[in-house]
């Protein structure tokens, strides 16, 4: 029997909107906390404890224990393990087929999250670089750690290269929902899976977009407003979009990327040493040591009537 709230709904009427809602999420969704993928909250939680396990001078992490540095860190490598796990377990979880239980997928969470850990040396080794490159190139900085703990380029290059390896160990979501995040948080979109080499500088940010299967060679800079984007999309015989196909350009090593340029195209490559100037349209590819300037249309006028 229906029950009434204050407001004259009854309980059944409500049921019937959330069954109708779950009609278009494939049928009802399972319950429990394990079958939810990850959240944003969680997501947000688990790049602020890598980033004071990466950064400790510049991100102290407040739930540390008393006693060693090194001590407070493994302590901390510990809980980001243990946290990733159950992230991956609830992403792959959500990736599943709500029948199979338990999930094919589950029992790799763990040993994922292992391989992540180890592979963070070399992570933090890429940021030093990239923190390099932006000190080299910005004479604004008064230091790498002005640049770790200010520069919205280089928090949104981090959580790339910490997403990135987890899209190169076939985690689903969770990249993604990671490189969002810094994006919501700088103005800067980076596809977990464009692959971006060292010593990777953009200045000041704001809009820069790089797709996903975009590459990059060392020693790139790249300004405020600049697309490495898609030119088109290839489809099918039905008219669904082919994925999987390189849709987005190559840079190469040591170039200069000015503000509001844009580059497209799987099959354009931009030579290295090539200097590409703002509010450049680039659809084909230019050889090495290249400048690619746009010219303005200046119209002036005077200040009569």
């Amino acid at each position: 029997m229906d029950t009434w709230d204050s407001e004259g709904f009854t309980i059944g009427h409500l049921s019937r909107i959330v069954m109708a809602m779950d009609q278009h999420n494939g049928g009802a969704l399972p319950t429990g906390d394990s079958f939810s993928p990850t959240t944003r909250q969680a997501t947000e939680r688990l790049i602020r404890r890598l980033e004071c396990l990466l950064f400790p001078v510049e991100h102290a992490w407040s739930e540390a224990v008393e006693g060693t540095q090194l001590q407070a860190r493994t302590e901390l490598l510990g809980v980001v393990i243990w946290d990733l796990a159950h992230q991956i377990h609830r992403a792959k979880r959500h990736r599943c087929d709500p029948q199979d239980i338990p999930c094919p997928e589950l029992s790799q969470a763990f040993d994922t999250a292992v391989e992540f850990a180890a592979a963070l040396p070399e992570v933090l080794a890429q940021l030093s670089l990239d923190a390099a490159a932006a000190f080299s190139g910005d004479p604004a900085a008064r230091d790498t750690s002005e640049i770790v703990s200010c520069y919205p380029g280089f928090y949104a290059i981090m959580v790339y290269r910490l997403a990135h390896r987890l899209f190169e160990f076939g985690v689903p979501l969770l990249p993604r929902l990671m490189t969002e995040i810094a994006h919501s948080q700088t103005g800067i979109d980076i596809h977990p899976g464009a692959r971006i080499g060292s010593s990777f500088f953009i200045d000041h940010g704001t809009g820069v977009v790089i797709g996903e299967t975009t590459e990059v060679g060392n020693g790139v800079t790249l300004y405020q407003g600049v697309t490495l984007g898609a030119l088109n999309f290839p489809r099918d015989e039905a008219g669904q979009i082919i994925r999987g196909q390189k849709r987005h350009p190559t840079i190469g090593d040591n170039v200069v990327v000015y503000s509001g340029a844009t580059i497209l195209g799987g099959s354009t490559t931009i030579g290295e040493g090539s200097i590409i100037g703002g509010n450049v349209w680039l659809t084909e590819s230019v050889p090495p040591f290249s400048r690619v300037i746009a010219q303005p249309k200046i119209e002036l006028k005077s200040g009569h009537r």
